[in-house]
């Protein structure tokens, strides 16, 4: 593949196309700062940019830089990341955080190697700021990319096993000039263009040297094995109300499924025959069920409400509707009416 050629025609496009985005700046401008590069691609992982975009923009506005976050409380961090999921994420971003600001001062390392060695931080996040904070030719590899590689190269290994034939493959376009635009472009290419399912070949800026769209099927690459089933799990979830309205609210486990966040009382959702424990003895009435979809699971939650005292974190509705993951809301929501 004719490289200087192919990266010469993506960079004019990107110039021409790129995605103005809050936590970018435009192509050929000076490099934005880490920390909202740093802050956007942990937000961006599994989610949307439509959907972590508000996210981000109330982060950087509550949170100005690296340093604010570090001192904020894990409770208000927690509860502004509400409904962008993975909560893991949110306990790594502060654990980061943290060490940014005690480690380096408030000030991001600029290699590749320093940042992989802060919490929370992994081989693409890594890549990524370096790339486009600090102008390092460091290959940055996401679904996006991989899609964008795979057609270029029609790529017949299957996902996830061609994962490091494609970062090869990607390694092989990286250059010394203009990495951060490099890096953006190949995703803005694969988030507008060399989309999943229908490309949009006629915009594309590659079709000269993609073996995808020579082939004439380039919506087959990447090639992904055969679907399985998601299991399916079925819980209980009480919605407690004291005698002032307030719901009744608990800290969940840090370890686990939407660990560190506030939540409904709920019952186990491994499926087993252990009959749930409500919160308090009252009577409870059902007031329907919510489905919710996890990556590995969906799940089925039968709402119980019910008035009464526990030892519980009691909430004005509306504060816990802002504060709980989205299938906690939908559960309160459900019960509320």
């Amino acid at each position: 593949m004719e490289k200087d050629r192919v990266r010469a025609a993506l960079l004019h496009w990107y110039d021409a196309h790129g995605r103005t985005l809050a936590w970018r700046s435009p192509p050929g401008a000076p490099a934005p700062d880490p920390y909202r590069v740093w802050l956007s691609e942990v937000m961006l992982q599994q989610t949307t940019t439509p959907h972590a975009t508000p996210y981000f923009e109330r982060f950087t506005a509550r949170w100005p830089t690296v340093s604010d976050l570090a001192v904020a409380e894990d409770a208000e961090v927690m509860a502004a990341w509400a409904g962008l999921g993975y909560y893991a994420r949110a306990r790594n971003l502060l654990a980061c955080a943290r060490a940014v600001a005690e480690r380096h001062g408030g000030v991001f390392p600029d290699t590749e190697a320093e940042l992989l060695a802060l919490p929370g931080v992994g081989a693409y996040t890594a890549a990524a700021v370096a790339a486009i904070a600090f102008g390092r030719p460091s290959n940055v590899v996401d679904g996006n990319v991989e899609r964008v590689v795979a057609r270029l190269f029609a790529v017949e290994t299957p996902l996830p096993v061609a994962k490091p034939e494609l970062r090869r493959l990607a390694g092989r376009l990286v250059d010394e000039d203009r990495p951060g635009d490099w890096a953006q472009a190949l995703m803005d290419l694969g988030a507008t263009v060399c989309r999943p399912g229908r490309p949009v070949c006629d915009r594309c800026p590659l079709p000269s040297w993609c073996a995808g769209f020579q082939s004439g099927a380039p919506e087959r690459y990447p090639v992904r094995p055969a679907k399985t089933a998601r299991p399916h799990r079925t819980g209980v979830a009480w919605v407690l109300r004291d005698a002032h309205g307030r719901v009744g609210l608990v800290q969940r486990p840090e370890k686990g499924l939407l660990g560190g966040m506030l939540g409904l009382p709920t019952s186990d959702w491994s499926g087993t025959a252990t009959p749930p424990q409500a919160p308090a003895a009252t009577g409870w009435r059902e007031a329907g069920a919510v489905e919710h979809v996890f990556t590995h699971f969906s799940l089925t939650l039968t709402v119980l409400e019910g008035v009464g005292d526990a030892d519980l974190l009691w909430t004005e509705p509306e504060a816990a509707l802002k504060a709980l993951p989205t299938v906690f809301r939908k559960a309160l929501e459900r019960a509320l009416g």
